[in-house]
């Protein structure tokens, strides 16, 4: 297939360079995209809103194909690589989540993903992106109250040709991607695209390397493949109708987590997370003089398998097997309109269903009964298991649904713009779980000749819901500047909210604590099914002042803004007081997030650049307490783990025009992305320093072919990007080493 592609680029070099090199020097805006979609109002810089766009050609040159390529690139907003595509972890101004609800949410052309196991995807043929930080829980509902990113592809009916794609790089990584987008009339075109990719990974798992020389030995090699067919369709000039259907499939081996003092990954069982997802979105709008209505219908299914070696060390502790099937049907409608020219308004109606069946059993195997279970035990009963391995199965069924209404307002008064929004949330959610474990021992009893077998089996079955209604009211002002180019300043104050939900991973701790009595110790206290499993929703209220400036001509574009952010029952992910098999998420009891955001862009002249981008959060516990062997630990003060205080971003481009037949010009880049400190645990007793991370490019511009030789992490600075702790050891997975690759471009 690459090879095909190349062969197909080759001779299209040499025909089109040889036509006129006009476009050399492009006058493209600032900002490359101001319109956006149907929920916001006017153009992104002119809203009350922290907002950074990348459009097509950014999205381009910083060669960003996952969302987790635009981290640092936006202002505290960070999404570090966890190990797998599952954990699609996102943290903006200290909000943030490793498992269950998100705390950004993502719309892919409209169409909400409510589950974050898919979040990480392959990004191909993308118009633009916005990333919106703050609240945005009136307009878009539960779990964004640390922001929402829209995304939007090419339509047929704006773009019309064939785009191609071929990209090589460091550790045997490489890409391809075929774009074909025709418009058969004035009113219908089709676009379908194509695309792969695969890596062979940087981290070696020594155990295998050394026990299965002639096996794959990397821990986190990695292959995608994905597809997309959009069609738009303008039935009469007041309708427009865009469906659009994706198709994702990942395979990769993930969780390369190294423990500390060690070199190299090294564990002796499976790691791989496995996912299919299909998409359908339909969106229809229909305008009429003086408002607009819209529908927007998704429905998607998710298939993903997750398979850990959960002690992450060479020997066998214990195994999880996680497997779920997802059908998400989500509906908004939304009408919008205005009277005269001083008074707007939007209103909707939003429904989703998401219902989800998991398997997720956890295998005690011959080290983790020996030293987690018969080790415990008196000496004098001298126990023997039946055998070296036991399933504590788990089985679950995840109904969610919910309703919301919302509308808001805007009064124009001269300079000033006057917001007031409200939505009403309600969301029902449930766990259906069945457990089990069967296995037995044989031991030695006081008053008793002989040994004696002892069978120890439990079986747990039940059904648990949970209700959640919130009103959520944002009120914001805007006063435009009496500048010569377009500029404002705003304040706004908006409720934030995240969902509660049921810790599933936690389930294999609670059969091990329902067969204790059976081998004569002691349940432990308060950790029955009810008191375990649930958590609450998080909320939180921000107060936000900032201001979009532009100057020199609209070439140097500014926008900055300060937060205040007061969070209640916070999510987090914690590892239960011992040695235990599962996790789960807990509510701290309150934070505080305090910090500001200051982003530039700036074209002096047509041949240069100058991006820079700097985002400050100081986020901390206000309110935690957690027992550790027994003994209560407040975390007051403490940093909140995981979210990065600062994150910068800064990029210098030239472009040279060259007059030669065959290029139209050169383009040099430099560019720097810098995160830290980031604490990772709630004591702060361990950290990832500040580091940075340059970059640079060279490009070559054809009239219509791009090639561009670019590296990432060219100091190969050693970073961490995450950590944690089981059962007494610690573990840490590297960031990416140094990376140089090339990326062929072909459009027609």
């Amino acid at each position: 297939m690459r090879k095909l592609i190349l062969l197909t680029l080759l001779p299209a070099m040499s025909v089109h360079g040889a036509e006129n090199a006009t476009n050399a020097e492009r006058t493209d805006t600032l900002r490359e995209v101001t319109v956006t979609a149907i929920k916001q109002a006017e153009s992104l810089n002119l809203q009350p809103i922290a907002s950074t766009t990348l459009g097509e050609q950014t999205v381009d040159r910083y060669n960003i194909t996952t969302m987790k390529d635009a981290s640092e690139l936006v202002p505290n907003f960070f999404m570090p690589d966890y190990g797998s595509r599952m954990t699609a972890s996102i943290y903006v101004r200290g909000l943030g989540a490793r498992m269950d609800q998100p705390a950004v949410g993502l719309n892919v052309d409209n169409v909400p993903v409510l589950n974050k196991n898919d979040y990480d995807i392959d990004l191909f043929d993308i118009e633009r992106i916005e990333i919106l930080r703050g609240p945005q829980s009136v307009l878009y509902g539960r779990n964004t109250m640390g922001g929402m990113i829209n995304v939007y592809t090419l339509s047929p009916l704006r773009y019309q040709g064939i785009r191609l794609l071929e990209e090589w790089a460091s550790h045997n990584t490489w890409r391809t991607a075929v774009g074909l987008y025709h418009k058969f009339s004035p009113k219908f075109g089709i676009g379908l695209d194509l695309h792969a990719s695969a890596t062979y990974g940087e981290q070696i798992n020594l155990y295998t390397k050394e026990n299965f020389p002639q096996q794959k030995h990397r821990a986190d090699q990695a292959e995608q493949y994905a597809g997309k067919l959009k069609l738009a369709f303008l039935p009469r000039e007041e309708v427009s109708i865009d469906n659009v259907v994706t198709f994702n499939y990942n395979r990769q081996g993930g969780y390369p987590y190294i423990k500390i003092g060690e070199k190299y990954v090294n564990y002796n069982d499976t790691c791989h997370y496995d996912r299919t997802s299909v998409s359908e979105g339909l969106t229809v709008q229909w305008r009429a003089p003086g408002f607009t209505l819209s529908s927007i219908t998704g429905l998607r299914y998710l298939d993903d398998a997750m398979a850990l070696d959960q002690d992450f060390t060479p020997e066998s502790y214990f195994t999880l097997t996680q497997k779920q099937k997802e059908w998400t049907f989500t509906q908004d409608f939304i009408a919008r309109g205005s009277k005269g020219k001083h008074y707007n308004w939007m209103g909707g109606i939003f429904g989703f269903l998401r219902h989800t069946r998991m398997d997720a059993p956890v295998t005690m195997l011959h080290d983790g009964i020996q030293n987690l279970i018969i080790n415990k035990m008196p000496p004098m009963f001298a126990p023997q298991w039946d055998s070296d391995m036991f399933d504590l199965n788990s089985q679950f069924t995840l109904p969610v649904w919910g309703l919301a209404a919302y509308h808001q307002s805007e009064v124009k008064l001269d300079r000033w713009t006057l917001t007031a929004a409200l939505r009403l949330d309600y969301e029902h959610s449930a766990m259906l779980y069945k457990s089990d474990a069967t296995t037995g021992l044989t031991m030695k009893l006081p008053q008793a000749p002989m040994p004696v077998h002892m069978p120890l089996e439990e079986h747990m079955k039940g059904h648990l819901k949970q209700h959640f209604l919130e009103l959520l009211p944002k009120v914001t002002a805007t006063y435009r500047l009496p500048m010569r180019e377009e500029s404002n300043v705003y304040v706004s104050i908006a409720k934030g909210y995240k969902s509660g939900g049921y810790n599933t991973q936690i389930f294999s701790d609670i059969l091990q604590n329902k067969l204790i009595p059976n081998m004569g110790g002691q349940e432990k206290p308060d950790y029955d099914v009810n008191t375990v499993t649930s958590y609450k929703p998080e909320k939180s209220w921000n107060y936000e002042l900032g201001g979009h400036f532009s100057c020199a001509g609209g070439r140097v574009l500014t926008d900055l803004c300060a937060f205040y952010i007061d969070c209640t029952d916070q999510q987090l992910t914690v590892f239960p007081d011992g040695t235990t098999t599962g996790r789960m998420m807990t509510n701290a009891g309150r934070t505080r997030s305090v910090g500001a955001e200051l982003s530039i862009t700036a074209r002096p002249s047509t041949r240069w650049d100058i991006r820079a981008s700097y985002g400050f959060t100081d986020a901390r516990f206000l309110k935690y307490t957690d027992y550790e062997n027994g003994e209560q630990i407040s975390y007051r003060g403490k940093v909140i783990p995981y979210a990065p205080r600062h994150t910068v971003f800064a990029a210098v481009e030239y472009r040279q025009p060259l007059p030669m037949w065959w290029f139209n010009g050169i383009s040099f880049r430099v560019d720097c992305r810098a995160a830290g400190p980031i604490y990772w645990n709630e004591e702060n007793s361990r950290r990832q320093d500040f580091y940075a991370l340059p970059g640079a490019s060279i490009a070559l511009q054809m009239q219509k072919v791009s090639l561009d030789f670019w590296a990432t992490n060219i100091l190969n600075q050693r970073y961490d990007t995450f950590y944690f702790k089981s059962m007494g050891n610690e573990f840490t997975q590297r960031g990416h080493s140094r990376r140089l690759g090339v990326t062929l471009r072909y459009i027609m």
